[in-house]
């Protein structure tokens, strides 16, 4: 038997080489020997940080015994669903039709043209409240195959032609306006829990893309997004040593969290803290919340290269045995005496955008340079590593070394949004013209699709593809906002800084294809959601330009000298759909690419001087704090 996965790039896969069974990775290999031996194919999928998938692995697949019974009878693949999430999303959908228990470990049972034609999640090594052994389930699935061969084969078909049915683009609607964005967050107060905060009963996770929408909805959203984050703040799903939120909690109060950390997790709810920190009325949890989790991405899930590793495992060894959130439970004092659960070190180019986008904005909003520079250190990673003189994005990479799998439309539009905020933190350009770049490949890959346009330009996994697999771009949200939405975000702002109508105009096609069934299902589409109202909002912009310094070399940015008047600090907090504070360099640089936003900015009569904006129409410039507040009083 091979060892496949040894120097396999994911640590899922790598975790799993020294198991009995004969792993493959994703890949033709697999299903061609399938075909050859004419077996069916196991599919596992899981990732490096999740408990269960721990579990399944210690249990099951290091008995020799499954082994044996896996070996003899499948093909097994291991896919590490964070490096390849079109698979992923591809056999969960599959998976849907068998169980409504959905998760990781995600065990699927496959023809050799990978057609799914069984589906279960964790199977222990005995039978447990009514789970089958994983012995139990592989026989009955070897004698299916042998014995009624026909079934199995006409399962899988119809399975995949649901999919390939459901699949379809959902009917088009117009965008919603405030009123109907208003009915999404009297729903979404339904749902709250007033007690502890979140949405819906136990298991209960931070949906950050719906408090992203909240905040950006009004008075009444807004005060619903910061009772949950407060609450969410101050309970068991936080950390309250190293200030990271945890994955999901088991109880309706936070508590019994499962205890991995996830980069998108912390980098969504990071971003949720500074907009709650903008406006007139902050609340005072804002700043220490946003400080700890800042720490948090900064100190322990950024790698030494500058790029963020995916996540924090949930377990430990103390004592020499394996805890899941032992070390969690521990002081300070107490955790400085063991090793630190250990990090999928993995660098996923989408989740590196939103830890970049959302470091860069608390940084600016907090005036917190260790921020900013932390999100510069990981954007000059990815654009040195991730991009590709050909303008192929990289879906991830370990050590240096890139993984084969094919980029998705999330990798195009996390990453463009980080870099456009980065871009807005720093005044620096250069950040900008990779980001419109991407969006703009983006755009040529959908071609003339008339229902989406953004389309990842790699095309798909080719493995899916090959055998019809492959699903479009889903447009549903949950832990994180999707691709489409990304990519139309990414856009508005390219649009908001001004490079172009066009921009926008592809933003609302984009959120018009997801629109009804968004304001039916907030809880599933707060990305999309918060896009909606930042497009159904008045476009308010605001550049603060500051005199060059003699001293200013290339990179240097506005935040570091002295701040008369508090014009700058009143700048960072004031509440705009996208600000930013650049040297008169910084703003001739702008509008030389191609960002007209920024045409004419100077610094007036050699002082700190803000244009505030509506939709381009600029009122006069103002030199003060105060002065800028009362255009607000006046708008």
């Amino acid at each position: 038997m091979g060892n496949r996965l040894g120097d396999a790039l994911s640590p899922y896969l790598r975790a799993h080489a020294g198991n009995p069974v004969d792993w493959f990775p994703w890949g033709e290999a697999a299903f061609d020997e399938a075909r050859e031996r004419d077996v069916p194919v196991l599919v596992s999928i899981g990732y490096a940080t999740c408990h269960w998938c721990h579990v399944m692995a210690r249990e099951s697949f290091s008995d020799p015994a499954i082994a044996r019974m896996l070996n003899a009878r499948f093909v097994a693949v291991k896919v590490d669903r964070e490096e390849h999430p079109d698979v992923d999303a591809s056999y969960l959908a599959a998976a849907s039709a068998f169980t409504r228990e959905l998760g990781w470990p995600l065990t699927v049972f496959a023809t050799p043209d990978g057609r799914a034609f069984y589906a279960g999640t964790y199977f222990p090594p005995r039978p447990v409240h009514g789970v089958p052994a994983f012995a139990e389930v592989l026989a009955a699935v070897d004698e299916a195959w042998r014995e009624r061969r026909r079934d199995l084969d006409d399962t899988a078909a119809a399975v995949a032609d649901a999919l390939a049915a459901a699949s379809a683009a959902p009917t088009a609607g117009d965008l919603p306006g405030l009123d109907e964005l208003a009915g999404a967050v009297a729903a979404l107060a339904e749902e709250e829990d007033r007690l502890h905060g979140g949405f819906g009963r136990a298991p209960k996770f931070p949906v950050a893309p719906v408090l992203g929408f909240l905040t950006r909805s009004g008075a009444d959203g807004r005060r619903l997004a910061e009772r949950s984050l407060r609450l969410m703040g101050a309970s068991p799903l936080r950390d309250p040593v190293e200030g990271g939120f945890f994955r999901y909690a088991t109880r309706a109060d936070w508590s019994e969290p499962h205890y991995e950390r996830m980069l998108t997790d912390n980098a969504l709810l990071l971003d949720v803290a500074a907009e709650l920190a903008t406006g007139d009325h902050p609340p005072a949890f804002a700043r220490p919340l946003a400080d700890g989790v800042i720490g948090f991405l900064t100190g322990r899930m950024q790698l030494d290269g500058g790029g963020f590793a995916s996540a924090q495992d949930s377990e430990s060894v103390i004592e020499g045995e394996r805890s899941e959130g032992g070390y969690y439970r521990l002081d300070a004092g107490a955790r400085a005496r063991l090793d630190p659960p250990a990090l999928d070190a993995k660098v996923l180019t989408g989740w590196n955008g939103l830890a970049i986008g959302a470091l860069a904005r608390a940084g600016f909003v907090f005036d917190a340079p260790v921020a900013v520079e932390s999100a510069r250190r990981g954007a000059d990673f990815l654009i040195a590593h991730h991009l590709l003189d050909d303008g192929t994005v990289v879906r991830a990479s370990l050590d240096g070394v890139a993984s084969a799998a094919t980029a998705t439309l999330e990798d195009t539009g996390m990453l463009a949004g980080g870099l456009l905020e980065l871009a807005c933190a720093t005044g620096e350009v250069r950040y900008a013209v990779v980001a419109r770049d991407l969006v703009d490949r983006a755009i040529d890959a959908a071609a003339d699709d008339a229902a989406q346009p953004f389309a990842a330009p790699g095309g798909g996994d080719p493995v899916l593809v090959a055998r019809g697999l492959a699903l479009p771009a889903d447009p549903a949200e949950g832990a994180t906002p999707s691709g489409i939405t990304t990519c139309a975000d990414a856009a508005w702002r390219l649009f908001a800084l001004g490079a172009g109508a066009g921009y926008r105009e592809l933003a609302e096609q984009a959120m018009r294809s997801v629109a009804g069934v968004a304001v039916e299902r907030p809880l599933a589409f707060g990305g999309a959601l918060e896009l909606m109202a930042r497009l159904a909002s008045p476009l308010v912009q605001l550049v603060t330009v500051v005199p060059d310094s003699p001293d200013d070399g290339p990179g240097a940015g506005a935040g570091a000298r002295g701040d008369a008047g508090g014009l700058r600090a009143a700048s960072r907090r004031h509440a705009a759909s996208v600000a930013t504070i650049v040297t008169e360099r910084q703003a001739r640089e702008f509008a030389g690419a191609g960002f007209e936003l920024f045409e004419g900015r100077t610094a007036q009569h050699d002082a700190d001087t803000a244009y505030r904006c509506r939709s381009f129409v600029c009122a006069l410039p103002v030199h003060e704090a105060g002065a800028l507040e009362a255009l607000v009083e006046r708008a």
